[in-house]
């Protein structure tokens, strides 16, 4: 059984300042992907690097101080990447740029990507990060079959959610510290697994084709996204995601549900969950309604009380009775 090995390490410490930029984007382009590096630092960059070997996998835990790295068209174009790239952020705040919107990133969380596709990833503060380098083909066929239309954040949208991200960050945060564990064969299936469930996680485990079940993560992840949007519908995530809104329908099918209705669904449950919360007294019933996307206190009285058997006082009324409040 192969062992996991340090491919190489690179550190810009003892670069001259002005020369930490260029040995950073050089080293990147041979070890990892290419990109281009920007610091903002009276210092210039500092940052360290480790690549290791995981099988067909690939490891790199990097740390630095504040900095932006970019994969622009053209250097998708000049310095091909047939990969995607599952990042765990371990300290810091990050912004992910891509072509089709911005996703912020907390450490804790975990960004998966395609680095095929043109993007931006800004850190705002001293960070560190695992990335999971995974060939297409291997994603594929293993965690996403169709592979991933569009960058997703995992690890904040359930506790179980949460809980796969921080097993996948014991498990390739012990890699990464090359403390004993499973070889590397054992390793990269449960890396691989790991990613696969935390896919199935964010479709509820619903079977369906694999290209409309990757499609299905992607639209649902934008509707969870822009619920507070009174404005988002069917045709607003077609639309994101370059398809039709009647293959957007192709896809909700497998489901049991419309796109309509399922943005209707998670709004309801995310209002439900705000006044059945701990901060239930801290907020009007008018500004729930607002902020999850309905236009109307009415409209959204009538709806929740269809959904949960009470009106919104009501719940929110019982929660605060249970909770020994008064309202």
């Amino acid at each position: 059984m192969s062992a996991v090995s340090v491919i190489s390490r690179a550190t810009t410490e003892h670069v001259a300042p002005a020369e930490r930029i260029h040995y950073w984007e050089d080293y990147n382009r041979k070890a990892l992907v290419g990109l281009s590096c920007t610091s903002y630092s009276e210092r210039g960059l500092l940052a360290r690097q480790t690549n290791i070997r995981l099988a067909e996998l690939r490891l790199a835990d990097i740390a630095g101080n504040a900095h932006v790295i970019e994969r622009s068209p053209q250097t998708v174009r000049s310095t091909p990447k047939d990969s995607v790239f599952a990042t765990l952020l371990l300290k810091g705040e990050a912004v992910f740029l891509h072509e089709n919107g911005c996703l912020r990133v907390s450490a804790g969380e975990l960004v998966v990507y395609d680095t095929r596709r043109p993007y931006l990833f800004g850190f705002s503060s001293s960070m560190r990060q695992i990335l999971v380098d995974v060939p297409q083909e291997l994603f594929a066929r293993a965690s996403v079959p169709g592979g991933l239309p569009a960058p997703m954040v995992f690890g904040r949208e359930t506790a179980r959610e949460g809980a796969l991200v921080a097993a996948l960050g014991s498990l390739v945060g012990g890699l990464a510290a090359l403390r004993s564990g499973p070889g590397a064969a054992d390793a990269e299936r449960a890396v691989l697994d790991l990613l696969g469930r935390l896919a199935e996680e964010r479709t509820g485990g619903r079977p369906s084709p694999g290209a409309y079940r990757s499609q299905l993560i992607v639209a649902e992840d934008y509707i969870e996204r822009h619920l507070h949007d009174p404005c988002l519908g069917a045709a607003q995530v077609a639309g994101v995601m370059g398809i039709s809104v009647r293959h957007l329908a192709r896809i909700f099918e497998h489901t049991g549900t419309s796109p309509a209705k399922h943005i209707m669904e998670r709004r309801l449950v995310r209002a439900h969950e705000e006044l059945t919360g701990p901060g239930a007294l801290k907020t009007t019933i008018a500004d729930v309604a607002h902020r999850w996307g309905f236009s109307s206190q009415a409209h959204f009285a009538r709806l929740f009380r269809a959904r949960f058997g009470l009106t919104p006082s009501e719940a929110r009324a019982q929660t605060l009775a249970d909770q020994g409040v008064r309202a």
